[in-house]
């Protein structure tokens, strides 16, 4: 099969870019499926309702949609500042997308308050937006490696692609913490992305082109 392409403002380009936010749109609303209403008594104060285990529920519900709205963030920004897009573009949009649609799913178990200590749930969700996180960064690197690739080195792309799995590896390192400590224990290694994150970004715009320039 050839490598379609399609240019911006086609109806090509417009139906994938409108086809994958409609995905995460609709990600964003199956959410609300995991919360759980609670009985008419549990509505008489904050206390109450707490006292019904609704906290663990909003959090994951929390977690997830954040989650979700920066995938779709960075899926968007990437395929808008594309002049063209296509085959192998869309591919692996595609298949970041199953990936997404799955997070609804683990968050049901890793938020859900009488399986949220369970190992298994937990390593689910985090092996879920792991590997959600190797998919957006594939579509980077592909649309990256179509567009602009030859104005990157060697060292340079290097450093964005450790940039880009220090997500999944902190996401991965949190499943064996699940399983010798228990789900709730494992969720704070999740925590570390907090500094990481920042550091890691902060290493590789330090070796951006025009880093480069300067110090040649």
């Amino acid at each position: 099969m050839g490598n379609d392409v399609y240019e911006r403002d086609s109806s090509g380009y417009d139906r994938a870019l409108g086809f994958f936010d409609a995905i995460y749109g609709f990600s964003l609303t199956l959410l609300i499926a995991n919360l759980d209403v609670p009985p008419p008594e549990a509505w008489q104060s904050i206390d109450t309702l707490l006292a019904h285990e609704v906290g663990s529920q909003l959090t994951g519900f929390l977690i997830s949609f954040i989650v979700i709205a920066v995938f779709w963030r960075v899926n968007h920004g990437t395929i808008d500042r594309l002049s063209r897009i296509d085959s192998r573009v869309i591919t692996v949009n595609i298949i970041a997308a199953g990936l997404i649609i799955f997070i609804p799913f683990s968050t049901q178990g890793m938020s859900d308050p009488a399986t949220a200590d369970y190992a298994l749930p937990t390593s689910l969700y985090a092996v879920n937006i792991a590997a959600a996180m190797v998919a957006q960064s594939a579509i980077v690197f592909v649309a990256r490696r179509s567009e602009d690739g030859a104005d990157l080195s060697r060292r340079q792309w290097m450093l964005w692609i450790l940039d880009a799995m220090v997500g999944p590896v902190v996401f991965f390192a949190s499943v064996p913490v699940a399983y010798v400590w228990g789900g709730n224990d494992a969720k704070f290694v999740w925590l570390a992305l907090i500094v990481l994150g920042p550091l890691s970004a902060r290493l590789t715009r330090a070796a951006s082109p025009a880093s480069d320039t300067a110090s040649s």
